[in-house]
This record gives structure tokens, sequence and C-alpha cells, in this order.
């Protein structure tokens, strides 16, 4: 058991510009992993069917490719309870460090998969596997990151704020994974499905350069330091928050069903449905997502602000509650095929998503003690990934051939809504409250 921070007490000047870098840190990095993982999803949506199952009617290559986009999502508890094990044992910012290699390594090897032209059905399985490692990676990111910024946080009154900055990765990653396929389908044309596809992912070893040089330059949490100090550490966290806390893990992947599904319906199945289905240029759809993301640029850190003000609990049920009702909108919108009023409905999409976003961090990282949190947060958080966001796309299409209706899809999101709104209520708020201490569960 190590700590990189030093022992000596920091100065308040010391204090806030190790903050800063914390925030920029996780935040950075959050981008880096989270444009790895949709970068996949968006060439998923649009040409990985066609590539790596060529053979299946539209519907069923479309389903094909969703399938290996939800391999990734199992990875990601698998992650979450591997690197949430060494995060809680030896620090937030060794675990951070590995898991950014882990992800870009295998978003880098993308790049490199043969098509089923070249060598059969191995080209999917191998697609499959670095998939499954780039779940693996992000599984372990998201606790980290969030707390590596909280944990920072000197005043009970900015915690949902900091926290919410790290969730700042998601639009900024969407942003530039979109920007990616958009630039080189521009600028490969007619072979973007060829070559032109294999560019963002190549770009990815470059940004995890980046990412490693910032998050070299930072000091390890106070709240981990000391809980070095007091020898408080877990020698089986994982198993130790299972058996401690395993309502606050339920209630955290259930409260994420109204936030997490409907996201990747938004920004993962609409490429297909409304490019394949209702044949809108596949350059509307990606700048529409990108003008989402940039709204997301505000609204996820205000949710989180205003988190601090009116409590987590109550930010994330008025959230949940409105993305209840967005669904019949969005797909009332998409439906009409009217290039406008599918651009703007896209636009809107993410706002309902945000006002959950923004207070989840600190809503579910706050749930947990301090010597289980990294365990605990991981794996409530990415336990979703396999009940919300990996199936998602795949309900939807299938409720999409079943009905042949965007209100199939709403219904579902409705449904989701409410999953998320029982268990909200239900979720401890630790809005204002000491966590550097440890407490007990449910307090």
């Amino acid at each position: 058991m190590v700590s990189t921070t030093s022992d000596r007490m920091l100065s308040g000047s010391e204090h806030a510009a190790q903050l800063r870098k914390a925030v920029i840190a996780a935040t950075i990095g959050t981008t880096i992993e989270w444009y790895d993982f949709f970068i996949y999803g968006t060439a998923a949506g649009l040409v990985f069917g066609k590539l790596y199952f060529p053979h299946e009617a539209p519907l069923a290559a479309t389903l094909a490719a969703f399938g290996t986009y939800f391999i990734g999502f199992v990875g990601r508890p698998i992650g979450a309870a591997i690197f949430g094990h060494y995060g809680d044992r030896i620090g937030r910012k060794a675990t951070l460090i590995a898991t950014l290699m882990c992800m870009g390594i295998a978003t880098f090897l993308i790049a490199f998969v043969p098509t089923y032209a070249s060598i059969g059905i191995w080209g999917a399985i191998l697609l499959t596997i670095l998939r499954v490692i780039q779940g693996i990676g992000v599984g372990g990111e998201w606790g980290g990151s969030v707390l590596i910024a909280m944990e920072w946080a000197r005043t009970h009154g900015s915690r949902g704020l900091v926290a919410s900055w790290p969730q700042f990765g998601v639009p900024s990653g969407l942003f530039l994974s979109n920007l990616a396929i958009l630039a080189f389908s521009a600028w490969s044309g007619d072979q973007f499905a060829t070559w032109g596809w294999r560019i963002p992912f190549l770009l990815s070893i470059v940004l995890v350069g980046i990412g490693l040089w910032v998050r070299l330059g930072i000091l390890e949490t106070p709240v981990f330091q000391k809980l070095v100090s007091e020898q408080k550490i877990e020698r089986a966290p994982i198993v130790e928050v299972i058996a401690k806390q395993p309502r606050e893990i339920l209630l955290s992947a259930l409260l994420r069903m109204a936030e997490q599904a409907p996201f990747y319906i938004f920004t993962a199945f609409i490429f297909a449905y409304a490019v394949g289905t209702l044949k809108l240029s596949r350059d509307l759809i990606l700048a529409a997502v990108l003008v989402a993301s940039l709204v997301s640029f505000i609204t996820i850190p205000l949710s989180g602000h205003i988190s601090d003000r009116i409590g987590r609990r109550k930010m994330y049920l008025i959230g949940a509650a409105v993305m209840g009702l967005f669904g019949f909108l969005f797909f009332g919108m998409v439906d009409t095929a009217i290039p406008s009023a599918v651009f703007i409905a896209i636009v809107l999409s993410l706002i309902p998503h945000d006002m959950m976003y923004g207070p989840q961090a600190a809503l579910i990282a706050e749930a947990f003690t301090p010597r289980l949190r990294y365990s605990g947060s991981s794996l409530g958080y990415q336990l979703a990934s396999i009940i919300a966001g990996g199936p998602a796309p795949i309900i939807a299409t299938a409720l999409f051939a079943a009905y042949g209706s965007g209100y199939a899809v709403a219904i579902y999101i409705a449904a989701c809504a409410v999953v998320s709104l029982v268990s909200a209520a239900f979720m401890p708020d630790y809005t204002g409250k000491d966590i550097s201490t440890e407490y007990d569960a449910g307090a």
C-alpha cells in the first residue's frame, strides 16, 4: 500500500492548485477514455454491420454490430471490480494511469482489425476481444476520475460541481469522436467504409500520450492519504463493499436506467435508425450529435452546481421525470424525418440526461464510505452497463423491428425513468456532509 501524496500539510494555495490539477487531469483523462469508447459506438452504427457481418440482412447485421458493442458494457463491471480493488488498495492516481493505458491500447489496435472479407468471422472475434478490453478500461476509469477530483474538494458545498467535471469528459469525448468521424468521413468520401473509419482509432494513441503526461503530474487525494496514515486500507475492498453496502451498489445501478439507456439510444441507435431506416444524411446526424455534446458542456456542470444548492437526490429526481416524458417528444420529432426537426430533437436530447448525469457522480460516490469508495461506486455505476447502456441499442432496434415506430422505444425510455425515480428516492443523500471520515452504510 503506497501513496504518492507528500506527508506534509499543503497550504491553502497549494491545495487549490492541486484541486485544479486534479480536476483537469480527471476531465482530460475521461475525455480521452470516452472518445475511445464512443468512437466504437458510432462506427458500429455506421459501418461495422456491413464490414464484419456482410452476409446478414441489414437489420440482422445492425443487431450483430450492436452485439459486439454490448460486449464492451459487459467488460465494464469486470473493470470496476479489478481497478476498484487497486484503487482502494494502492491509490486513485496509479489506478487511473493503468485504466488509461488499457483503454488506449485496445482502441488503437481496433484500427488494424481485418474485415470479414480478409479473415472471415475472425475479424468480428478480434473486434469483440478488443471491445471487452475497452470495457474493462472504462469500467475502472469512472470511479477513479470522480474520486481524484471530488476528494480534493475542500468545501462540502462544492462537491457536486467538482465531481461533475469528470462527467464533462462524456460530452467532450462524444464531441471529439463524432468530429473525428465527420472529418474523416468527408475526407475519405466513398472510401470511408474501406479505410476512413480506421483513422480516428489510430489517433487515440496520441490522446493517450497526452492523458498520461497530465495524470503523472497530480498527487494522491487527501482522503486516501488519510486512510493510509490511519491504516484503514481494506485487504479485499470489493468483497467488503458487497457485504457492507449491497443496497447502495444496487441503487446506484438502478438509478442510472433513465440516464444511461436513453443516452445510448440518442447517440448510438440514432445513427442506425435515422441513416439506415429514415434515409437521412449521415453527416446531418453526426453534426446534430456534435451540437448536442456542446450543449452538455454547459448543462452537466450546471446540474452539478444546482445539486449543491437543492440536493443531489432532488436534482436527480427532476431529471428522471423529465426524461420519462422527453422520449415521446424525441421520437415524435425524429419520426417526421424532417431534417430540421430531427436535428433539433437530437440537440435537445442530452439536456434531460445531463440533469441526472451532473449530480450523479457525487450522489453515487458520496454514498460509499471512504475505504470502500472506489470499489463500491465503480461497481454500482458500471453494473448499469449490462442492464441499461449495453442492451439499449439492441432493445431499441428490436422494438422498432417489432412495432415499426419510435414510440415503442419512447415507452421503453419511460419505463427506465420509473425505475430510476424509485431507486433515486431510496438513495442516501450526503449533500453538504463530511465524506472524508468513515461512516456507516445507509447513514
